[in-house]
């Protein structure tokens, strides 16, 4: 019998518990006891869904309250010692590392005043984790026994689990030195920290776990030849110590082949890799298994909502099997299902045609049994028979070809993505006409979004409001943000979005191609989940979508209004992507479509228009090569086309984030201002990356997803270490993202000190 996997499960709970729990948890309104008792429902859920679904090996310690690779920085002590200081609980220091913390002290506690670790993308997905932070100090031991108990937990409802743990080589490479050790290159930690390993693998098979899932995504990466070597001497070291369960490596999201001879030989018990992504590597990585390892075979995709093919699943899962035998393959998801909403069946809104197409984790558990037993022998044919026959009525419909939207990509040309004048030439005209001071001040987009704009969208949205009425009290809302801005003396304003309700799904909504989920709620980070559109069709604009707010908050002002809006790339890849056309093809529609809204807001009179662009690096292809360089053409094509119809004088931005960005991509936009997050960075060389950048640019010099807020002298360090190495005549001041996510008594401490910050400086060189 071929055995089913499931490599990891959504953690968020289908109706987002955790969030829930969470905020409530930071905001003091529950206790720890709470978020933990909420938290441990959400497992057993998780688990007893995929028992009761037949899944041979279900997961554990796939549940985190913010990020798997911080839980095991916390398991593992790796804590900056700016975080032990402040005697605090571990769930708080947790908290602490992710999102920072600031509280002034009670009777019995302590003040603290903590920034938060730097956060990144998980590789190519729109998951973010924190990055490991080392230093020459760091002590690696034990903190607790987080994937323990919850292994005892699951058993403890009768229910077998294979632990999932982040292997040694990934964790260490995927981290970085602290700013007191920048000397410090992290893999050489890997001997301190092997017998850490050692001691939690003990204690996994002390309680009884037979096989860990030891996590080792890395090796989609181009790898440098120390990491690669490192392979060897970190399994070798785990193969000799006694008392361990057996180990899976596991991979994912892309081609481990010019890795192989890496972990050829190691002594594991078997391999994971991704199939969904790279098919072709079967036969290679065929060729390192020993005659005892498993192959564990990812048909089924962990990282987008499409129904599995299963005739295309199960010849692929037969063909490994000619090549290894049946007794060693494991049908399994590409990835975890952290990726995926949780529950299709949560769907009551979706077009019955639509949704036939569209497989959530829960389903998705179901296709990995059923693939399973379809190559056990079992009689699945029934559904077998239902989903051919949804594959072929996907592939035939009539909702997904638009011949005109065709027509107008295949003529795309280089004139298209080509602005009437270069840069310098364009800065002459715009500084005529917004005459901005030096260090001029701005935001990235969006205010806070407050229980009073959310309980009248929710109102128009059920028809309790009119039209009129929900327009007026928006109007109210923008007033509000800019009267605020006027008064605290920002240059360029923006209108504060209260209408959107989020940055891609409020442009997917008015777009033609696309649908929409009511629960479809994924993680991106912490407690920050997202409803990711899901593109099924060609994309095209039938109205104008954002003109009107912008139209009427520059008539309020007499100060630059930036037209705000989301870039293609961004749309795409915060999207569940179409998995029929290339990616390049659904970028393109997308640009053809903005270019429309960005020339229509020029006519109005909005003359700064910010086409944001923070998942640009997040589309990279991981490997360097040919895929990698035709991604950025395309990509920095697509933005051009959707800025470039606009004259000299109208001036775009666009905005970046979380992601380790290189200049020449950013260049290749030809954007007239580009702000970039960077207050997580500590390294002094990222400033130095983008001192020759010609155009002119914002470093974010606050972490919008921290309560934390930054001193007026803190400002002035952050900006005077920067303007060591950057021209002040190109350097424009500004928060590192948008602001939905804080309160608006944290929003004005905040903003009025990064101003007062910017006034300093233009006096100081004014003189």
């Amino acid at each position: 019998m071929v055995e089913s996997s499931v490599l990891g499960f959504p953690r968020i709970g289908a109706l987002r518990e955790l969030k829930k729990a969470t905020e409530a948890y930071w905001s003091g309104k529950v206790d720890k006891a709470h978020l933990f008792k909420v938290g441990q429902e959400i497992r057993e859920k998780n688990w007893k869904l995929q028992k009761a679904a037949g899944v041979d090996i279900i997961p554990s310690n796939d549940f985190s309250f913010y990020d798997q690779v911080l839980d095991l920085s916390l398991l593992f002590n790796v804590i900056p010692d700016r975080y032990t200081k402040y005697d605090l609980e571990s769930i708080d220091v947790l908290f602490a590392m992710g999102r920072g913390l600031q509280r002034p002290a009670t009777e019995t506690a302590k003040a603290v005043d903590v920034t938060a670790l730097e956060m990144v993308k998980w590789f190519d997905s729109n998951y973010h984790y924190v990055r490991p932070t080392f230093s020459h100090s760091t002590e690696f031991k034990l903190n607790g026994a987080k994937p323990v108990d919850e292994y005892l937990e699951a058993k403890a409802l009768g229910i077998e689990t294979r632990p999932v743990v982040v292997g040694p080589v990934s964790y260490l490479y995927l981290g970085k030195a602290d700013k007191d050790s920048l000397d410090l290159e992290p893999i050489t930690l890997l001997e301190k920290i092997l017998p850490v390993y050692v001691e939690l693998l003990q204690k996994l098979a002390a309680a009884g776990a037979t096989s860990v899932q030891i996590d080792e995504p890395v090796l989609v990466l181009d790898l440098p030849e120390n990491i690669k070597a490192a392979y060897k001497t970190a399994y070798e070291t785990l193969a000799a110590a006694s008392g361990l369960p057996k180990l899976v490596l596991t991979t994912y999201f892309g081609d481990v082949r010019p890795n192989l001879e890496a972990i050829k030989g190691l002594p594991v018990s078997g391999f994971h890799f991704d199939f969904v992504r790279v098919p072709e590597q079967l036969d290679a990585v065929v060729e390192i298994l020993t005659p005892e390892q498993t192959l564990s075979v990812g048909v089924i995709d962990g990282r987008n909502i499409w129904k599995a093919d299963f005739a295309k699943a199960i010849a692929f899962v037969e063909s490994a099997i000619s090549k290894v035998g049946k007794d060693r393959v494991v049908v399994a998801t590409s990835s975890s299902l952290l990726h995926t909403p949780v529950d299709l069946e949560n769907e009551k809104k979706l077009d019955a045609e639509i949704k036939s197409y569209f497989s959530f984790a829960t389903q998705k558990v179901a296709e990995v049994v059923t693939v399973a037993k379809a190559i056990s022998g079992e009689d699945v044919s029934a559904a077998l028979e239902a989903n051919a026959a949804s594959i072929k009525a996907r592939a035939e419909s009539t909702i997904l070809n638009n011949a005109d939207v065709q027509a107008k990509v295949a003529a795309i040309d280089e004139s298209l993505s080509t602005r009437k004048a270069p840069f310098p030439e364009r800065l002459t005209v715009q500084k005529a006409k917004f005459n901005l001071p030096l260090f001029p001040t701005t935001t990235i987009g969006s205010f806070p979004q407050t229980k009073d704009i959310r309980i009248n969208r929710n109102k128009f949205a059920k028809g309790e409001i009119t039209e009129a009425e929900y327009d007026k009290f928006i109007e109210s809302e923008i007033e509000k943000v800019v009267r605020f801005q006027e008064e605290i003396g920002l240059d360029v304003l923006v209108h504060g979005e209260p209408e959107r309700n989020d940055m891609v799904q409020y442009f997917g909504e008015q777009l033609k191609g696309y649908a929409f989920t009511t629960n479809g709620w994924v993680q991106s980070y912490g407690s920050r989940y997202v409803r990711p559109p899901i593109v099924v069709g060609d994309v095209s604009r039938p109205a104008a979508m954002t003109v009107k707010e912008s139209v009427y908050a520059q008539s309020i002002t007499k100060k630059p209004m930036k037209g705000m809006l989301t870039g293609p790339i961004t749309c795409l890849r915060w999207s569940f992507p179409r998995n029929d056309i290339p990616q390049k093809t659904q970028a393109l529609q997308l640009a053809l479509a903005l270019r429309e809204e960005v020339q229509d807001l020029e006519k109005a009179g909005v003359t700064v228009i910010q086409v944001d662009e923070p998942a640009l690096r997040e589309g990279l292809p991981l490997r360097a090569g040919k895929d990698r360089s035709e991604y950025l053409e395309w990509a920095a094509e697509s933005f051009r086309v959707a800025t470039s119809g606009v004259e000299n004088s109208t001036q775009i931005h666009s905005h970046f984030c979380y992601s380790d960005l290189d200049p020449n991509h950013i260049k290749a936009l030809d954007a007239d201002v580009v702000s970039i997050e960077f207050s997580k960075k500590d390294d002094p060389n990222y400033i130095q990356e983008f001192s020759e950048y010609p155009n002119h640019i914002g470093l974010g010099l606050f972490d919008i997803h921290s309560p934390r807020i930054p001193s007026k002298e803190e400002f002035i360090a952050r900006i005077g270490d920067i303007l060591k190495v950057y021209s002040a005549d190109k350097f424009w001041v500004n928060p590192d993202c948008g602001l939905k996510t804080r309160g608006w008594e944290e929003v004005r401490a905040s903003l009025t000190n990064m101003v007062d910050a910017a006034k300093f400086y233009r006096e100081k060189h004014s003189s």
